[in-house]
């Protein structure tokens, strides 16, 4: 009895440094080569990518105090009412007024329309900084998501929305934009399938030693180039994670890579989706990790000229693809 006892503990041991990576990486194992699948359509311009975070992060005053909010998000309202109705949110906080804005794609009446699917990310830079990899390159998504979206036949709302008060000192605060619209969707009752938040999408490497991580164990997990774009979600998402993983490899040719982890990883909740897990939605982000490969995150050095649009542009791709298999594209054949 003991020596049976003594194997399992010792197989137990063995396994549980593969069933630690299985559960934190999430990983797809691909026996076709690797290269994209997916056969969309999806025409993305790397250089209308780049005309938006110029505009946002060089072109537009800095994006923090309100006068200056207000000019990044009537850009982004006049770049949207090209393809539908904008809805303007504004909210209080501290006597000054700020505002998130939606638009919503897809059908939104009848009783087979489904949970919504949400894509967001904040317009927001930290203090007077041009903030272009955080996040003008997640808002710059979102304008070429639009584009994209307004050719598109979905059988549910697909909508996407510019957060505002990301950054210090509203982050972890119930003034965060995305706080504010997470809670409206529970005080309405709305369903939701997935949010997806991009947060900074546009900052690579090819130089061994460029990407880094919160724990140097995580090291032996992943690459130590910041050649890759990375889906962020906790423990209780490994579903959507591994399966918006393998939606967005379909598409691309930049790899993907995924964590689960728990909140207090550092990094794992550092954007906006954390305010959708506190009101119990599912939510992840898309990112390219930050501070952990960009250096010139939170400074003067973050600026459009730094950026690799044709890999941002890789990115929604993916975003797309996720998008088409949740949201019920009927003609998958063109975007």
């Amino acid at each position: 009895m003991m020596k049976r006892l003594k194997i399992l503990l010792d197989i137990s041991l063995m396994l549980s440094p593969l069933l630690l990576w299985f559960v934190v990486t999430q990983p797809l194992f691909d026996f076709g080569g690797g290269a994209p699948k997916n056969t969309l359509a999806i025409d993305i311009s790397p250089e209308r990518l780049k005309a938006h975070v110029r505009k946002l992060a060089e072109e537009l005053p800095p994006r923090t105090f309100p006068d200056y909010l207000d000019q990044s998000a009537a850009y982004i309202q006049e770049q949207w009412s090209a393809y539908g109705k904008v809805d303007v949110l504004p909210y209080q906080s501290d006597g000054e007024t700020y505002r998130n804005l939606s638009i919503t794609f897809g059908s939104t009446v009848g009783a087979a329309v489904g949970p919504s699917l949400i894509i967001g990310a904040h317009y927001d830079a930290h203090e007077s900084q041009p903030g272009a990899d955080d996040n003008a390159s997640g808002v710059a998504g979102l304008l070429e998501l639009a584009r994209l979206l307004s050719h598109a036949s979905l059988d549910r709302p697909v909508t996407l929305v510019a957060f505002t008060l990301e950054e210090p000192p509203f982050f972890r605060t119930p003034d965060m934009g995305s706080a504010v619209y997470a809670k409206a969707l529970q005080e309405q009752g709305t369903a939701v399938e997935l949010v997806m938040i991009l947060e900074m999408i546009g900052y690579y490497s090819d130089e061994p030693d460029s990407q880094s991580y919160p724990l140097p164990l995580m090291s032996y997990l992943y690459s130590d180039r910041g050649d890759f774009i990375a889906v962020v979600g906790d423990l209780g998402s490994m579903g959507i994670v591994r399966q918006t993983k393998a939606d967005m490899r379909q598409a691309m040719t930049l790899p993907v890579y995924s964590i689960n982890a728990p909140r207090l990883l550092p990094g794992i909740d550092f954007s906006d989706h954390r305010s959708f897990w506190a009101r119990g939605f599912p939510a992840l982000m898309i990112t390219d990790t930050a501070f952990y490969r960009n250096l010139n995150y939170h400074s003067k050095a973050d600026t459009w000229d730094k950026l690799d649009y044709v890999r941002m542009a890789d990115v929604l791709r993916g975003v797309m693809a996720v998008i088409v298999e949740r949201a019920g594209q009927n003609d998958k054949s063109n975007i």
